[in-house]
């Protein structure tokens, strides 16, 4: 039975399969970029949670990060800030998670043009998205 942490993890990822950009987890940048722009979801850290006493409970406010890439040639900028909206739509549609988690926070991108030698260049941006969910144990 995977923790609380892998299913939020797991159900954040799902939300962003229906995207025409795909959604890869923890894997490393590819060579080719695909038309519509590519997810790498960061599993990031829970960091320290609050604890509750009876029952015990721990609250979490994890930070995971997307990290956000396209290579559309002139159409880069558009293209980016499509996905950008995209993501923001389909993470407002359902903050919960389908329940697993209380609260979906994504803060803004932080972009950046990187530049690639002998092809048109990448917009890049990291969104990081925080979590909140709470737990039974810290490896529950």
């Amino acid at each position: 039975m995977p923790t609380t942490r892998e299913s939020v993890l797991a159900a954040l990822q799902a939300r962003l399969q229906p995207l025409a950009a795909p959604t890869l987890r923890d894997e490393v940048l590819p060579e080719r970029i695909p038309q519509a722009g590519l997810i790498i979801l960061r599993d990031g850290q829970p960091g320290e949670p609050e604890v509750t006493l009876s029952p015990l409970r721990y609250h979490y406010q994890h930070r995971a990060e997307f990290e956000v890439v396209v290579q559309a040639g002139s159409g880069r900028a558009d293209a980016f800030d499509d996905l950008i909206a995209t993501i923001g739509t389909v993470l407002e549609a359902d903050r919960t998670l389908g329940g697993l988690c209380d609260w979906v926070e994504p803060e803004a991108p932080a972009s950046v043009d990187l530049p690639i030698e002998g092809a048109a260049a990448l917009k890049a941006a990291v969104i990081t998205v925080v979590l909140h969910y709470t737990t039974t144990g810290p490896l529950a």
